[in-house]
């Protein structure tokens, strides 16, 4: 073998061994929900300001800081972008919690906005303003996933947000 075979052959294995530990980190969903819901932090302090149409209802209007969440959709799809990982932010309306913003795709191929988180262990969960993490069920496929209530500035729970990893 020559130098600088040897030399290519260490850096292959020096490369393979670095990537190893990313990768195994983007199908974390623990570090995933923390890398959105700290995104979202850096955007400001959650509020419900006023009401806005999402999918031709009228919810609540969910900010950070400044930027109004409803129908906006680049923290989502950074999150599918960075960890291949479906992402939703959902705002609390009422006894329910509704996708305002969504990477999650319909049957139909369209961002599934609008629609309400089943009855399911993490929305117990989310109802005792508690998180949740384990396998849930979305439209037939499994999911590692996370849930983190949404607080403002007082405490309340006024949204959730959202990570899968496909399993």
């Amino acid at each position: 073998m020559s130098t600088l075979q040897g030399f290519f052959t260490a850096l292959a294995v020096l490369v393979a061994a670095s990537a190893t530990p990313a990768l195994s980190q983007t199908a974390d969903p623990k570090a995933t929900i923390a890398e959105l819901d700290g995104r979202l932090a850096q955007i400001g302090i959650p509020r419900i300001e006023g009401t806005d149409s999402v999918a031709g209802k009228e919810v609540p209007a969910i900010y950070f800081g400044a930027r109004k969440i409803n129908n906006n959709f680049d923290v989502v799809d950074g999150l599918r972008k960075s960890h291949q990982a479906t992402a939703t932010i959902f705002v609390k309306a009422g006894d329910e919690f509704v996708r305002v913003s969504t990477n999650v795709l319909t049957p139909e191929g369209k961002r599934g906005i609008g629609t309400q988180l089943a009855r399911n262990a993490a929305y117990e969960a989310l109802v005792k303003g508690q998180g949740y993490c384990g396998v849930i069920d979305v439209l037939g496929t499994a999911f590692d996933a996370c849930y983190n209530p949404i607080r403002d500035a007082g405490g309340k729970v006024i949204g959730a947000s959202y990570i899968g990893h496909k399993k």
